[in-house]
Order: structure tokens, then C-alpha cells, then sequence
């Protein structure tokens, strides 16, 4: 049966899908294939890549190093064809220049070999200050060579025995230049071996020569204290100074030390002379160098602490206690109670309280009143250094005591000597004695006061009747009736004005200060005294002293010593610049003679004698001064004049000024 059309059409159809399927998977075959060689190819070739690179960068970098020898070499051609090319364009005379300048380079390179110093390298044979043409030319001792039998030898083997020479010569001139920077070296190190010794001995100099002025000034500011002791015008370090001096150990002079203790100096000082205190006990400090430190150590911290009490009682005026004593921490009510237990206590009971209120402060705790025990142990130093200073001025009055005893004892050596033989007879009177002195200590305050009544009862106390001849002739007499007068109107005056003061000398005082620079003078009272003076109205009026009223001006000599070795900081010694003289002759008889003054030398040339004389009824008066010569200027402060009854003498030193 035949296929029809439709049928063969199904068939070819299938047919060529078929084969395109087929054909489809051998594509897929093949590319699979060709992945998996390609994938092992490309390992294969990153195996032999890592092989390969090493070979590969040395290939490299010879042919960069051959390019670069060929590029040299072409630069080194071309600079020698233009070397040529120039050479073949240039004249003749520039041929003759070019050569000497290689010829000169050449020469200037074989002579800086040969050591030539540079100040010569410029030379040559018709340029140069010697006048020597063959300057440039090898130097040939021919003398020499023919004395050592050398004549014969050829010119190069002449040259190369110099040269030889010359670099032995070089050799030799290298190791002497060596020598020689190591002598200067070794010198050079003697050198500062000489200078470190000359600074350490400047440096003990110096040390001295400071410890020198320090006790110059310690001694300076000593010679001052006792002056101002001796003058009645002291000032609490002075005497605190003295105190110090004569409470060393082995002093000799113990008039320093007197019944009171050292702190009793500070009673009525102001806030400001408090002050002043501190400064000169810091001053005496760095003097003295550690001489005394514990004394000066005490005196400060009981210093500061009147300083402090002082300040209190100025805020307590001024109504800022209540704020005060809350920063304390001590109620101004509890303060003096607890200064009173304080000062009850001895020395070994204040330190067992300060070991105390130590402990207490260490422990801590939420009940301790950190503020009150710390003030309490702030006020206990003060009251320690006094303690201390108390005990120490009981041994130095024992030890002064003692000493007296001992003075005593060495007057009456040759009576107790030539007492010896008598034992018994000592012995008696010693109990007598003995028993007399135990009735005196017997003796009540009630036996005292009734022994005195009796005396006073058998006209003991009465003063006795003197005549006019048994007075001292300064002695002022009084008229009963005129001292009555004088009271009374005083007593009136007291209770009407509070002060009991005549007003005549404040007059004069006040009329003398006039003019007066107060804080560059001090009072000045040194009297020196007379002989016997008589006078021919002495039987008509009574021979008085005048009042005076003087200061003495002292400052600073700027001079080139003193510039040189003080400073504003660190001034030096004051010295006396003048005096101010102002005596008072209210009662003067003549009054139109004025006084009159004389100097007389005092046997020292340093100082001398100021004598005053006036009329009746006053005696001459006499004051020891410095022997200088006056400025009598008055534009330098010269006065001497008598008015209103003040004969005032004022007047300076000369200064002299060293000029070259």
C-alpha cells in the first residue's frame, strides 16, 4: 500500500530532528573536551611562567645595562667627533692656547700631589714673584748626584729617584704635622687641667672671702646693738642679739642674760615692730650660719604668734571675730582657757599633749574635729618654744649664779687662807650664821610687815638733812611753795585735758623737729664728760644742765668699693652723714648773747668733742662726734642760729669724690 504524501512529509521531519539531537550532544562532547585541555594547558603554563620569570628579569636587566653602555658610547663618539671637528677648526693659535692650558692642568695636578699649598698653584714660569723662569721645571741637585757618583743616570730614572724623595719628604712632613697636633692636643688638655684648678681655687677663695663678709657684717651688725644698748635706744633684736651672744657655750661676757626671759622683749610691740622682727631675726640667721638656730628658731614661731594675736584683736575691733574663730576652729570663749593650760605646763608635759593630739589627728574618724585639734596644735608650738626657751634661760641663770659664786669665791681666797688656823672659830660662827639665816627664812610676810612698821616708826625712813655743799652741782632746787603751785595747776590740768604736761617742752621738741627727716636719724645722747667747771655767778645762781633734743644722720656711702661689692638688696654699713644739734635755754639771763660751740680734738683722730657754752644759769654741755670735716653750705643743710630760746647747730659731712 502506497504512503501518501502526508505521511512521508511526518517522517522526513522526525527524521531530521533526529539527526540535529544527535548532532547537538557531539557538540556538547566536544566543548567539554576542549574545557578540561584547556583548564590543564593553562596550569601547566602558570607551572612554567613561575619558572621562567627569574631567566626572564636577568635577560631584562642585561639589556637595559646593554643599552645604557651603548648610549654611553655613542655620547663618548659623538664628543670625540666634535672633539675632532673642533680640533679641525681651530687656528693655530687656538691649538697653541689649548695645549698650554692641558700642559698647565697637568703641571697643577702633579704639584698639588707633591703638596704645593694653594697660594702657589697660580704660579708659573713667567708669572711669579721669585723672578725664576724654570720655576715649574723638576729641581735637579746636580752637586749632589755627582757626589753620590748618580751623573749618568737618565733624566726619567733622575726624575723618579726625586719623586721618591719627594713622597718620603711628604711622609716625613705627615708625621711631624701629627707630632705636632698631638703636642697641641696634650697642651691644650694642660690647659684646661690648669683652668679647672684655677676655678676650683677661685671658687675656695671666693667661699672664704664670702664667710669673710659674713662675719664682717655679723660683726657690723653687733658693733651696732651695742651702741644702740649703750645709747638707750635699743630695739628688741638688739637685745636679742646681745641675749644670744652671751648664751653660747664658752662665752665669757653673760651680762646679756638678765632675770627675764628673752620672749618678755616682745610686750608692747606693735604689729608693724613685729614685723620689723621677723626681717632681723632672718637677717641674724643667714649671718650667724646655723650659730644659735634653735634660739632663733623658738623667737620666730613666738614672733609670729603675738603677730598673730596681735592681728586677731585688730579684726575683734573691727567686728570680723565671729568669722575669725569659725577659720580657727577654737571658739574665742574656749581660747583663753585652753592659753591658760598651756601655759601651766612644763616643757616634757607639752610634748606628751602634742604626741597626743598627733595620734589623735592620725586616727581620724567621723567624730574628730580635724579643725579644732589643728588650731589646738598651731597655738602648742608657740607655747613649746617658750617652754624651751624658759628652761634654757633657768640653766643659763644657774651657770650665771654660779660664776658669780665662783668670782666671789677667788676675792675671798686669802681670807679663808689666813682663816685656816681657826677651825673651831669658823665652825661657831658658821652655825651662828646658819641659825640666822634659818630665823630669816622663819620669818612670815606678817613679821616682815610689822619689823618694817617699827623702823619706819623709830624714823628710819626719814631722809636726812643735807647741806648746800653736799649737793652735786646739777641738782635742781625747788621752793616748797612754787612746788605746790605746780602740782595743783598740773592735777587741774590732768583732769580738765588727761594729760599733766606743761606744754613748754613739747613746744621746744616740736619747734626743733622742724625740717627734720625722721626716717634717715636716730636720737643721739652721747655726752662726753667735763672736768670740774666753776663759774663766777655760781654763788648767785643755781648751775643747771640744758635740755637737748639731737639726732645723728646716718645713711649709705655709694663709693666704688661699696658698688662693687653691695647692692640695693644687699647694702652696705650705714655711717654717719651729721648731726642735728637742738639745746633748749628758756631761762637764759643774757639773752641777747647767743651760745657758742668748740671743738676739741679727743686724743683719737676719729672722734672729737662738741662743747657748748652759754651764760647763766646753765652749765656747759659736751657730746663725743666724729671727727670730719664740716660742709658749712646752707645749700647743703648748714644751720647755726639762736632762736626762741633753741640754739640749733645742723650740719653735714664733705663728701669727697675720686676723679681720675
Amino acid at each position: 500500500m502506497g504512503s501518501t504524501p502526508d505521511t512521508y512529509r511526518d517522517s522526513r521531519k522526525s527524521r531530521h530532528h533526529k539527526k540535529e539531537s544527535s548532532h547537538r550532544r557531539d557538540e556538547k562532547k566536544k566543548n567539554k573536551k576542549k574545557s578540561r585541555h584547556r583548564r590543564r594547558s593553562s596550569s601547566e603554563d602558570s607551572r612554567s611562567s613561575y619558572a621562567s620569570s627569574d631567566s626572564d628579569r636577568q635577560s631584562k636587566e642585561e639589556k637595559r645595562k646593554s643599552k645604557i653602555e651603548a648610549e654611553k658610547e655613542k655620547i663618548k663618539a659623538e664628543k670625540a667627533k666634535e672633539k675632532e671637528l673642533l680640533k679641525a677648526l681651530e687656528t693655530p693659535e687656538e691649538k697653541r692656547a689649548r695645549r698650554l692650558a692641558k700642559k698647565e692642568a697637568k703641571e697643577r695636578k702633579g704639584r698639588e700631589k707633591m703638596g704645593w699649598d694653594k697660594e702657589y698653584m697660580g704660579y708659573t714660569n713667567t708669572d711669579n714673584p721669585f723672578g725664576d723662569g724654570k720655576l715649574l721645571n723638576t729641581f735637579v741637585w746636580h752637586k749632589k748626584l755627582e757626589k753620590q757618583g748618580l751623573t749618568d743616570l737618565p733624566d726619567a730614572q733622575k726624575k723618579k729617584l726625586i719623586k721618591q724623595k719627594q713622597e718620603s719628604n711628604k711622609i716625613e712632613l705627615e708625621k711631624v704635622k701629627q707630632q705636632r697636633l698631638e703636642r697641641e692636643r696634650e697642651r691644650q688638655q694642660r690647659d684646661e687641667e690648669m683652668e679647672l684648678m684655677q676655678r676650683e681655687k677661685e671658687a675656695d677663695h671666693f667661699k672664704a672671702w664670702e664667710d669673710q663678709e659674713d662675719k664682717f657684717h655679723l660683726e657690723q651688725a653687733k658693733l651696732r646693738s651695742r651702741i644702740r644698748i649703750q645709747d638707750g635706744r635699743a630695739k628688741p633684736i638688739d637685745l636679742l642679739a646681745n641675749y644670744a651672744s652671751s648664751a653660747q657655750e664658752g662665752a665669757e661676757d653673760m651680762s646679756g642674760v638678765e632675770m627675764h626671759e628673752p620672749y618678755t622683749y616682745l610686750n608692747g610691740l606693735t604689729m608693724s615692730d613685729l614685723e620689723d622682727l621677723l626681717e632681723d631675726i632672718k637677717v641674724y640667721m643667714e649671718l650667724e650660719q646655723g650659730k644659735n638656730a634653735e634660739f632663733w628658731k623658738d623667737m620666730t614661731v613666738i614672733t609670729e604668734d603675738e603677730l598673730q594675736t596681735l592681728k586677731k584683736i585688730a579684726c575683734e575691733e573691727e567686728g570680723t571675730s565671729a568669722r575669725d574663730s569659725r577659720r580657727e576652729g577654737i571658739n574665742s570663749a574656749v581660747s583663753n582657757d585652753v592659753a591658760t593650760l598651756f601655759r601651766s605646763k612644763t616643757h616634757s608635759q607639752l610634748l606628751a599633749l602634742k604626741q597626743k593630739i598627733t595620734e589623735k589627728l592620725a586616727s581620724g574618724g567621723s567624730s574628730v574635729d580635724i579643725g579644732y585639734w589643728e588650731s589646738l596644735l598651731s597655738q602648742l608650738k608657740a607655747f613649746l618654744a617658750r617652754a624651751r626657751l624658759r628652761d634654757r634661760h633657768q640653766a643659763l641663770l644657774k651657770d650665771k649664779l654660779y660664776r658669780l659664786k665662783l668670782e666671789q669665791m677667788g676675792e675671798n681666797m686669802p681670807e679663808t687662807s689666813a682663816a685656816a688656823s681657826n677651825t673651831q672659830e669658823d665652825e661657831s660662827k658658821d652655825d651662828e650664821e646658819e641659825e640666822e639665816e634659818s630665823k630669816q627664812v622663819i620669818l612670815t610676810e606678817g613679821d616682815l610687815e610689822l619689823k618694817c612698821m617699827e623702823e619706819f616708826d623709830e624714823g628710819n625712813y626719814s631722809p636726812t638733812l643735807l647741806s648746800l655743799r653736799d649737793l652735786p652741782p646739777d641738782v635742781v632746787l625747788l621752793d616748797p611753795e612754787e612746788d605746790g603751785m605746780t602740782i595743783e595747776g598740773k592735777r587741774k590740768l590732768l583732769t580738765k585735758t588727761g594729760d599733766a604736761g606743761t606744754g613748754q617742752e613739747d613746744a621746744f621738741i616740736r619747734r626743733a623737729k622742724e625740717g627734720m627727716d625722721t626716717q634717715e636719724e636716730a636720737s643721739f645722747a652721747v655726752e662726753a664728760n667735763l672736768s670740774h667747771q666753776v663759774f663766777l655767778w655760781a654763788d648767785k645762781y643755781r648751775p643747771r644742765k640744758p635740755r637737748f633734743f639731737n639726732r645723728v644722720h646716718t645713711g649709705f656711702e655709694w663709693n666704688k668699693y661699696n658698688q662693687t661689692h653691695y647692692d640695693f638688696d644687699n647694702p652696705p654699713p650705714k655711717v654717719v652723714q651729721g648731726y642735728k644739734f637742738n639745746i633748749f635755754y628758756p631761762d637764759l639771763i643774757e639773752k641777747h648773747v647767743p651760745p657758742t660751740y668748740t671743738i676739741t680734738p679727743d686724743g683719737d683722730t676719729d672722734f672729737a668733742v662738741l662743747k657748748f657754752s652759754a651764760g647763766p644759769p646753765y652749765q656747759d654741755i659736751a657730746f663725743k662726734i666724729v671727727n670730719r670735716e664740716w660742709e658749712y653750705s646752707h645749700k647743703h643743710g648748714f644751720r647755726c642760729q639762736f632762736l626762741n630760746s633753741i640754739f640749733q647747730l645742723w650740719f653735714h659731712f664733705k663728701r669727697y669724690r675720686y676723679r681720675r
